[in-house]
């Protein structure tokens, strides 16, 4: 069984003079620090929730209706020492510091396996506000100890604070020092947040570090991702999310087909670019959201299902505004872009460079193509593309290729 305590300590505390609003209910883009704790708890599959806080409050009860609906039973109570009701020596206290920031991944690496306190240099630590606990090191602010060292806080004032006490009694009793990451500890994620300008500090890196890590960057991805440091943080706050910026795809979408039906074909494929670049961004906060529990998972592949939308878009776009040659059928002038289509789709599966990412790029194919439709070449301009791209994989050594022979 895991039980983590938190948010600590008695209170929680409060942010800071110039807010009373404590440290676990800041805000870090779509949900609280006590809610980014509660996702942490949740993913080492804990079955209670402790929270040490003076008095129930609206936060709190909405933090407890999301633990329940995840499984977890929910117990607030006024001082460390009701702890040891709750604990029995058998079971495991996963427990974070008040104010703690933690990226789920690392966070859940430093606590695989065996029990362990997470440390980092005094050096830096001290200064980002880490408390100091011997002459090279500070706390990191997350552990994870047998439930027989609860029964220790019955020794110590009622009024101590938790997380301090529990980390000198856990090394003292020879629990693992477990050094937190150089590359975890300059960044802006790792970080134990004390007031309304600090979150709003971290705010950005945070986000910034989910946008770091997503794939090879084009031109369609680079603007997502400027939207979404950009914009992204307000948006949260907002509560709209990224089921919002879906919601303006789905009708950008719409209106670009409605340009293409009545002959306005490079302002409809100018729309399709822009669509995906929205529904880019969203798929970016929607990840956002998901890993703080402010955005249940969905069980569709929605960003998928969304490029076959968009391909259809603009392969309708290309039909309707291609000129028809003489005697040509709906399927001769579906020919083409059908083509394009299908290798747009199927090279970047084969290619393993990073450019292949590029072929994926619909921002970049609707724009060109948008370009050749002002210009009046569209009807040119598409089966010299599918040819050009045939061409490419024909080409194509076979050792950049995902070829499997049997």
């Amino acid at each position: 069984m895991l039980e983590p305590a938190g948010p600590e300590p008695a209170g929680p505390e409060p942010a800071g003079n110039a807010s009373a609003l404590p440290r676990a209910f800041l805000r870090i883009g779509p949900a609280s620090l006590a809610r980014h704790q509660l996702s942490l708890a949740l993913a080492m599959e804990c079955q209670r929730i402790v929270c040490i806080a003076r008095q129930m409050s609206p936060e709190l009860v909405q933090l407890q209706h999301e633990a329940e609906r995840a499984g977890a039973r929910f117990h607030c109570i006024t001082g460390p020492r009701a702890l040891a009701g709750l604990v029995t020596t058998n079971d495991e206290v996963v427990l974070a510091a008040d104010g703690l920031l933690a990226p789920l991944d690392t966070a859940l690496a430093l606590l695989e396996g065996a029990h362990a306190v997470v440390v980092q240099p005094v050096e830096t630590g001290v200064i980002a506000g880490f408390e100091r606990i011997d002459l090279n090191h500070a706390a990191g602010g997350l552990m994870r100890i047998p439930g027989r060292l609860i029964e220790r806080l019955q020794e110590l004032p009622a009024d101590c604070n938790v997380a301090s006490a529990l980390t000198r009694i856990a090394l003292q009793a020879g629990i693992e020092q477990r050094p937190l990451p150089a590359e975890t500890r300059e960044g802006l994620r790792w970080k134990l947040v004390r007031n309304e300008a600090e979150a709003h500090a971290a705010e950005a890196g945070w986000i910034g570090a989910h946008l770091d890590g997503d794939g090879p960057q084009t031109p369609g991805t680079a603007l997502a991702r400027f939207a979404v440091r950009t914009f992204g943080p307000a948006i949260l706050h907002a509560g709209s999310g990224g089921n919002m910026l879906v919601i303006c795809a789905a009708a950008m979408v719409l209106l670009a087909l409605g340009a293409g039906w009545t002959g306005f074909a490079a302002s409809a494929l100018v729309l399709c670019g822009l669509a995906w670049i929205v529904r880019r961004a969203a798929a970016l906060l929607l990840a956002v959201e998901l890993e703080s529990l402010a955005r249940a998972p969905s069980r569709w592949p929605r960003e998928p299902l969304f490029d076959w939308v968009i391909d259809a878009a603009m392969g309708m776009i290309m039909i309707w505004n291609t000129a028809p040659f003489p005697a040509s059928s709906l399927w001769q002038r579906g020919f083409a872009p059908l083509i394009l289509l299908s290798l747009v789709r199927l090279l970047p599966r084969l290619a393993e460079r990073a450019w292949a990412a590029w072929l994926a790029d619909r921002f970049l194919l609707a724009w060109s193509l948008a370009l050749a439709a002002g210009a009046g070449l569209l009807t040119q301009a598409v089966p010299v593309l599918a040819a050009a791209l045939a061409l490419l994989a024909i080409l194509l050594p076979a050792g950049l290729m995902r070829i499997t022979r049997v």
